[in-house]
């Protein structure tokens, strides 16, 4: 291996020591961040984020309430549940975990969470102000992405401001939650950026695109799609990827969209999986809890 390690375990520690020491402060003001989650279905991946979150919101002191749904939950459960966390006065930010069960109406779902609240910003009016620049919220797992990248950059003695203009980001995946994000936040920082989905791999075009990146965030959702021969010599590659993979012990182990081994022969940096976007996102999403209390505090924005 010859790429640096990105490290998320440490960038999120450092991050989630600013955010203790915030929600200290609108503590002494009266104010309590408050966390909900909602899963449909008993996704592995999705089950673990939500212990996760519950654990530092524990841990930060936030209030957290956990609602539950079988895979079988009718689309009209879900958004049952949606009204009454956008009721709840206690709940300031509201997290829908994908994936919902296929006879659930996603865009549904999303267009019925109240905006103030959406601190994943998948409602069409947070998508439409981070698209135009005005983010009220910031998505979780994009934005971590980019924090580490800042973070590397710093890390390395390169100023993120000036890094980004005119360099070549690409983004492999496109769905509402990452991909897209990615794309705007990328944009928003001067880069040139490509996007690419499954049409780039499956016209057998992937891996022209992919080459011509400085930087390469990857969250297709395919285990270690991302080969050594898909990266330009000294990129940065962030891997967003969790995916579960049994083991020849029959152990459930999570690996990434990127083949980490063959890529860090010739990538400048490589982030882990696990230990690399996700402990960074799941403080992000508390920071964004603690951002639509405030917000909600000051009437909206």
């Amino acid at each position: 291996m010859t790429a640096d390690l990105i490290d998320g375990n440490a960038c999120a520690a450092e991050l989630g020591e600013e955010l203790a020491t915030e929600v200290k402060a609108l503590a002494a003001s009266g104010l309590r961040p408050g966390l909900a989650t909602l899963i449909a279905g008993s996704d592995y991946a999705a089950v673990a984020y939500e212990r996760r979150v519950r654990r530092l919101a524990d841990s930060l002191g936030c209030y957290y309430v956990s609602e539950r749904l079988s895979g079988t939950a009718e689309e009209a459960d879900v958004l049952a549940v949606v009204g009454k966390l956008n009721a709840d006065p206690r709940v300031s930010g509201i997290l829908v975990l994908r994936p919902l069960p296929a006879q659930v109406d996603e865009g549904h779902v999303f267009r019925t969470l109240d905006p103030q609240k959406d601190i994943e910003a998948v409602h069409p009016v947070n998508a439409g102000r981070l698209a135009l620049g005005q983010p009220r919220f910031v998505p979780s797992t994009p934005a971590s992405c980019y924090h580490l990248l800042d973070h590397y950059l710093r890390r390395s003695g390169r100023d993120p401001q000036q890094f980004y203009p005119g360099r070549c980001v690409v983004v492999v995946g496109r769905s509402n939650n990452v991909g897209k994000p990615a794309i705007h936040l990328g944009l928003a920082r001067g880069a040139v950026v490509i996007s690419c989905d499954e049409h780039a791999f499956i016209s057998g075009r992937l891996q022209e695109f992919t080459t011509q990146g400085d930087v390469l965030i990857v969250a297709a959702g395919v285990p270690r799609l991302i080969g050594r021969d898909f990266v330009k010599a000294k990129a940065i590659v962030i891997d967003v990827g969790i995916n579960p993979i049994e083991d020849a012990s029959g152990r459930i182990r999570l690996v990434g969209d990127v083949d980490f081994a063959k890529v860090s022969e010739l990538a400048e940096a490589v982030s882990p999986v696990p230990g690399g976007v996700g402990p960074v996102t799941d403080v992000w999403l508390l920071r964004n809890t603690m951002t639509a209390t405030v917000l909600r505090h000051q009437g909206g924005g």
